[in-house]
């Protein structure tokens, strides 16, 4: 049988119909990879526009543009947004459509269970933002700190919208952090040992073991809120015995993982691309993978260092100053090898590398200004000024922001067949670079001066005028270049030359596929036998009768952890609507809590019920003939 009969009977059993109903059940890896791009984007673009807004607010004393309750809307919603339904969507994203190409399976571990978080993390967000339109939108801050929280203090529907659009969240995190890590380590080709893995197995992994962990904390968190505000409890309220510091050390038990969930996938994006862009493999490719490794792990170690002010006992916070202070060693080792791998070779500055070069860049300053807010005494003086918002700018925007632009350069040209344009791509580069430093360099001075943060407006005459206006034209400056970075991306899809399968000359297996890929990614499962399987002398003849053609029915191979030996085959599903209509059923029952509806839950549950049911009912496989 020819190789075109072959891929004619993958593409059967693999591709989704091009009909709205295959829209709807498609559990196609590439499409909902795509999907995951594409919404954090569009959540970037919109908390984007909501910090241009706060920054007209406060480009001059005394702008009266917005009222206190409407910027503390804008800025909790801007907030919550970017850290929460862009920052790690959109590396999830990523993850989602590179993974499995990567290591050369045919789709995700769990494919449906895949469809199920992505429509989780959509809905997710539409329920956030549902509470604009009927003007009852959050309002204290992506943290929402108890007491302010409470129902006496926030006596809306905004904070019981936050608290279930973060629980609704957690799902979608926690189903994709168990399928990456499935797929990861029982998925790889045959000869992919642990060893031979790409760094962007590792971060990813790391990512999302920490997902599983923290994300319940955000959970019992966000319900116990519910509880205090709805239904008479007491867990924060301290005139009844609880404790207004338990929100606080479950929150940052949570978000100290979650500032390296939305961090950890982005530098080992650097570390696939920076070294194919300097002509040789990466330095210490063993001490990368080890400090990720360790990154998470300490990550779960230091949640305290946000909470210096809170009068906790000296002993304790001692602890975690000096653990803050050691975490950033194992940043060091990555930021040395990648700075090493640049030294011994020959880079190329396409737009996607001079992305990655400014995101060492900032992450170094946004490194250093974060360890010297490891050290208490300077902490306690800065702990709540506008020094605190220009860390949080460069270790969580850019440390993420650059990798991910410096992601799209580097691979839309693999997912869309069509390379991007260059000459724009370097215009909107020093666009971001410049516009990005005018932002939030100059906060750190604000912080020195004393201005808090959190506040919608000022006087005249405390030293604050200037920058706040430097600082709104910097931040204009920024999302113009975001906006020629989506203008690239729309023209280049449309009228780019075509990409082929290797632009770049590359040297993992996603390269190895067409551009954009097949629905079944690669014609057989290919084999590996070293870390660079495309720079490597390993040239694999096709034959259509090998038995890793897997051409029958809907399979992949499994392999054992360590060494990837191959153990069986793994049958995969088809196309399901049972993802999307268990969402959905989540989404009643969101909306029937949000409005204290607890015996009208009880219609989705049973429903919800039904389609797992469904959705795990055994059926007949779809077999080519």
């Amino acid at each position: 049988m020819s190789s075109t009969a072959v891929s004619a009977r993958l593409t059967f059993l693999w591709e989704s119909p091009a009909t709205l109903w295959g829209a709807l059940t498609t559990v196609d890896h590439k499409k909902l990879g795509m999907r995951y791009l594409i919404t954090s984007m569009v959540f970037l673009l919109v908390g984007g526009i909501e910090a241009l807004i706060m920054r007209l607010q406060l480009a001059q004393p005394g702008m009266k543009l917005l009222g206190p309750e409407a910027y503390d809307q804008i800025f909790t919603m801007h907030g919550s947004t970017m850290i929460y339904w862009y920052a790690a969507p959109v590396l999830s994203g990523f993850s989602v459509y590179l993974v499995p190409l990567m290591i050369g399976a045919r789709d995700m571990a769990f494919p449906r269970a895949n469809a199920f978080s992505y429509w989780t993390f959509l809905f997710s967000g539409i329920f956030l933002y549902s509470s604009v339109l009927v003007g009852q939108a959050p309002h204290a801050g992506w943290f929402a700190y108890t007491p302010y929280t409470l129902k006496q203090y926030s006596p809306g529907l905004g904070m019981d919208y936050f608290a279930i659009a973060l629980i609704f969240l957690t799902i979608s995190q926690t189903v994709g952090g168990i399928n990456f890590l499935v797929t990861i380590f029982r998925h790889r080709a045959p000869g992919m040992s642990v060893n031979r893995m790409p760094i962007f197995m590792y971060s990813t992994s790391t990512s999302s073991v920490l997902s599983i962990l923290a994300m319940p904390t955000l959970c019992v968190a966000c319900a116990f809120l519910l509880l205090d505000r709805n239904w008479g409890t007491h867990f924060y309220d301290v005139s009844h015995g609880g404790s207004t510091l338990l929100w606080q050390q479950l929150f940052w038990f949570f978000a100290h993982p979650w500032v390296y969930i939305i961090f950890l996938p982005a530098t080992g994006m650097i570390s696939m691309l920076l070294p194919v862009f300097s002509r040789r493999p990466i330095v210490g490719y063993a001490y990368v993978a080890i400090s990720t490794v360790l990154t998470g792990a300490f990550g779960f170690g230091v949640w305290m260092h946000h909470m210096f002010a809170t009068g906790e006992p000296l002993m304790s916070i001692s602890y975690f100053s000096a653990a803050s202070m050691m975490i950033s060693l194992f940043s060091s080792i990555q930021i040395y090898a990648w700075i090493a791998t640049l030294w011994q070779g020959k880079p190329v500055l396409t737009t996607s590398m001079c992305f990655a070069l400014a995101f060492i860049a900032v992450f170094i300053i946004g490194g250093l200004n974060g360890v010297i807010t490891a050290l208490i005494p300077f902490d306690w003086q800065l702990n709540d000024s506008y020094w605190i918002v220009a860390h949080i700018h460069y270790v969580l925007v850019g440390a993420n922001l650059f990798p991910v632009l410096a992601g799209f350069y580097y691979w839309l040209p693999k997912m869309t067949g069509r390379m991007m344009n260059e000459r724009l791509g370097l215009i909107s580069f020093w666009t971001i670079l410049i516009g990005f430093n005018a932002a939030f360099f100059p906060m750190h001075f604000l912080g020195l001066l004393g201005m808090p943060r959190r506040i919608y407006t000022y006087s005249a005459g405390m030293g604050w005028d200037d920058w706040n206006l430097a600082i709104t034209v910097g931040s204009y400056l920024l999302g113009a270049g975001i906006l020629l970075t989506v203008i690239n991306f729309f023209v280049s899809a449309k009228h780019g030359q075509p990409a082929g399968p290797n632009p770049w000359n590359a040297d993992t297996l996603e390269w190895s596929t067409p551009s954009p890929p097949p629905p079944y990614g690669s014609v057989h499962i290919p084999t590996v036998q070293s870390r660079h399987p495309l720079w490597d002398e390993h040239d694999e003849e096709f034959d259509p009768e090998d038995a890793r053609v897997l051409d029958r029915e809907r399979m992949t191979i499994s392999t054992t952890w360590l060494d990837a030996l191959p153990i069986g085959l793994a049958k995969m599903p088809d196309d399901s609507i049972w993802p999307l209509l268990l969402a959905l059923v989540l989404s009643a029952i969101a909306g029937l809590v949000l409005v204290k509806s607890m015996w009208g839950t009880l219609v989705p549950i049973v429903v919800g019920i039904a389609v797992v049911a469904a959705w795990l009912w055994p059926k007949e496989e779809k077999h080519a003939e």
